[in-house]
């Protein structure tokens, strides 16, 4: 159980507090009795009460079991091996396999089974249907008139850049540049192959070198279109795990050195925490491709970010209750495995809710979505496995001297025990166990008033508006938006296997097509370019496609695609995930507190507190995306992620919370146990939500809005739940309720009755 303080256990292992002279004594007699296979002492735990290693004639069989498995983990004979081999396997997995890669599908990031996606895959059977273009655009410097004037040499330039024709300039022959009305700027389209992502980017990095070579005096050029924008997103990414893990772990560190303030331990947890990171991406990316699932650039960041954040929690649990156990017990063998059964039991049951949370994700329309819910489930799989496993063992190698200078002894006891009853926490408690309802109303008048922003939020970014800077394909994207019709920047296509004559009728007799073009046909598949007399982005594109829809869908196989339409899709995908994951996750985290507290009543007040918590993170995010960051909406995949990570780690702090509650509950009563629980954990639990918050925050080193915007939404719900919900709230209906808060696990007024004579 997740006892994570000094408070209720002071009756056990007291008798280790005296007669032991100074804390240089201790250590030395650590270390005379961690070289003794069986300690003198070391029958005392085996009889006693809750506290002690269980067994013999005070214990309970079935803790044997997990006696058993804390002690060999910890012991001084296995320890060194516990830790060593699975970090040296982990290496080596790492340094001979590597992750695993995969050829990026045009659908991956797409809802399946919508129209979209649909034209998508028939345009597969299309002859070169892994080529894709460019667009090359020649514009005037300041945007002065006189573009035509230089199209004689301008020409020459394009055709040898691979331009084909693209319009008639009045000379009666095809040019290869189609010149704007405003006669400021000038496109020429140009064939890419395609092939890899590093092939596109490739040709796309050679193509604009080419095309700003013997340029006349005043032309200027940007490269931009389908292929310039994989290249471009291609190039942002580059470097990026690297910068996050680098930007992760120096926060995660520095964290790190403030809770312990000691140059030495830090640097123990982050050494098992980082290898299990990279571990985590290595067996993620291996099963998703032995799955034959979809993941892509963003996968593997977020997978870095949840492993290193709960593994980093994980370890704080475990090595503040290490810790207190140290002042109780001279071995620090047996001190680790007493702390590691204790913490254990909330680790697992914390990490198996997330696990399933994630795993919700498996059910989304959107491959790359499916694909992250594996990866994650198997990253905290890793991430637990970690701080249950290896890093007990770890710790156990080095002395107490690691915690220097706050070396813990075992003649501090009592004193620490008296002053945990002093802390902040216990004192805070208090106060809120004096007027709970008083408390309870403030905090959820305040949680109201940041959720407020929700009914404000809107959902679907364009292509302009996913990158936090701006590469050269959306300038050029928006540089022909000035001087184009409407559409020409972003065409729609249309797909079908009708005959061509008909689809092109079919498109031409459409109100809101401005033009349209065969762009393709071959196995029985006709592809039709279209340019909509409407803005990208606006309520009128919309309108556009959905009423060019209602027109091809007479055709056979007929679908509409192109950024326009993906738009439309993504956002229909993402409201049915959301109405489907989201019921689903709460009901999976319900049914484990209910298993976990033996509580009815508990469990739903802390998943309603959770949804408020999101709530509220999501009201408040928006008002800083829009006043401060000047987005204009959220990515149709942020409140789906948010609310999974805010649900499945949140409620992980009110299970630590909770679960140390209990082991006091009957023998103290509801009050005065959640008092104990409040002082026990809430120094430790709040620097995990710190440190949690801090490491999702550090998605924003990576170039998406939509990483930017998780990370923004999960840091304020995190600082939210472990500061005000689960510090205030959480308690305050716990103080307010009584025995009844723990239905149907304590019924009546007895324990209540019990706990004031307590």
């Amino acid at each position: 159980m997740a006892d994570l303080g000094t408070g209720p256990d002071t009756g056990h292992g007291d008798r280790h507090s005296t007669g032991h002279g100074t804390g240089l004594a201790t250590i030395q007699r650590e270390r005379d009795h961690d070289g003794r296979e069986a300690p003198a002492h070391e029958p005392a735990h085996r009889g006693g009460g809750p506290a002690h290693l269980g067994g013999g004639h005070g214990g309970s069989h079935r803790h044997r079991g997990p006696v058993a498995v804390s002690s060999f983990l910890t012991s001084r004979r296995w320890a060194w091996l516990v830790a060593l081999v699975p970090l040296v396997a982990a290496l080596a997995v790492m340094g001979i396999v590597g992750e695993a890669e995969r050829t990026p599908s045009p659908t991956d990031s797409m809802p399946s089974g919508l129209d979209s996606t649909l034209g998508v895959e028939l345009s597969e059977r299309l002859p070169d249907a892994d080529a894709s273009t460019a667009v090359v655009v020649y514009q005037t410097t300041g945007g002065r008139p006189g573009i035509s004037a230089l199209l004689p040499d301008l020409e020459p330039l394009a055709t040898d850049l691979g331009a084909v024709p693209a319009g008639d300039p009045g000379t009666g022959r095809p040019s290869t540049l189609l010149v704007s009305d405003d006669d400021t700027a000038a496109l020429a389209v140009v064939p890419i192959s395609g092939g890899s992502a590093t092939d596109v980017a490739n040709e796309v990095t050679n193509l604009r070198s080419g095309a700003a070579q013997d340029l006349p005096a005043g032309v200027e050029t940007l490269v931009t279109g389908p292929a310039a924008v994989q290249a471009d997103l291609a190039e942002v990414f580059q470097g990026a795990d690297i910068r996050l893990l680098l930007a992760t772990a120096t926060v995660v560190a520095l964290l790190l050195v403030i809770t312990y303030r000691s140059p030495f331990l830090w640097a123990i947890p982050l050494l098992v925490v980082g290898i299990a990171d990279r571990f985590a991406a290595v067996a993620a990316t291996q099963t998703l491709a032995a799955l034959e699932m979809a993941w892509d650039e963003s996968t593997v960041g977020i997978l870095s970010v949840l492993v290193f954040g709960a593994g980093t929690d994980y370890a704080l649990l475990l090595i503040s209750r290490y810790r207190d156990e140290l002042r109780r017990e001279p071995s620090r063998h047996l001190a680790m495995a007493r702390a590691l059964r204790r913490t254990a039991r909330a680790v697992l049951s914390s990490s198996i809710t997330v696990v399933v949370g994630v795993a919700t994700l498996a059910l989304s329309l959107t491959p790359t979505t499916r694909g992250l819910g594996v990866a994650c489930a198997v990253g905290v799989v890793i991430a637990a496995f970690a701080a249950l496993v290896v890093l007990p063992a770890a710790l156990v190698l080095f002395g107490r001297w690691v915690f220097w200078p706050r070396v813990p002894r075992v003649e501090e006891s009592a004193v620490v025990d008296e002053a945990a009853r002093r802390t902040l926490w216990h004192r805070l408690g208090s106060v809120v166990a004096r007027r709970p309802g008083i408390f309870a109303a403030g905090t959820l008048a305040l949680v109201a008033a940041l959720a407020g922003g929700v009914l404000q939020v809107q959902t679907g970014l364009d292509t302009a508006d996913q990158f936090l800077d701006k590469p050269e394909a959306i300038a050029g994207a928006e540089r022909i938006e000035q001087s184009f019709p409407a559409g020409v920047a972003s065409p729609t296509q249309v797909v079908s296997t009708a005959a061509p004559e008909q689809v092109l009728a079919t498109v031409e007799g459409v109100d809101a097509v401005s033009s349209a073009r065969l762009s393709a046909q071959g196995a029985g598949v006709t592809e039709v370019s279209v340019v909509l007399d409407a803005a990208p982005g606006s309520a009128a594109a919309e309108a556009a496609v959905l009423e060019l829809r209602d027109a091809v869908g007479q055709l056979p196989d007929g679908h509409v695609t192109g950024p326009e339409a993906e738009a439309i899709d993504e956002d229909a995908g993402a409201a049915r995930d959301r109405l489907l994951i989201f019921p689903l996750i709460l009901g999976l985290v319900l049914v484990a507190l209910v298993f976990l507290l033996r509580s009815v009543v508990a469990p739903v007040l802390l998943v309603a507190t959770v949804v408020a918590t999101y709530a509220a993170s999501l009201g408040a995010s928006w008002w800083i995306f829009t006043q401060v960051f000047g987005f204009g909406a959220l990515d149709s995949g942020a409140p789906l992620l948010s609310f999974l990570f805010l649900v499945a780690l949140g409620v992980d702090y009110n299970i630590f919370l909770l679960a140390r509650a209990t082991e006091d509950l009957t023998s103290a009563g509801p009050r005065d146990a959640m008092l104990r629980a409040l002082a026990a954990t809430g120094g430790v639990i709040t620097s995990a939500g710190i440190l949690l918050a801090a490491v999702f925050l550090v998605l924003g080193v990576l170039p998406l809005v939509v990483l930017a915007q998780l990370g923004v939404i999960v840091c304020i719900g995190v600082l939210l739940d472990t500061l005000v919900v689960r510090t205030v709230l959480v308690p305050a209906l716990a103080f307010l309720l009584g025995p009844r808060f723990w239905w149907p696990r304590l019924r009546g007024g007895a324990t209540q009755t019990a706990g004031a004579a307590h």
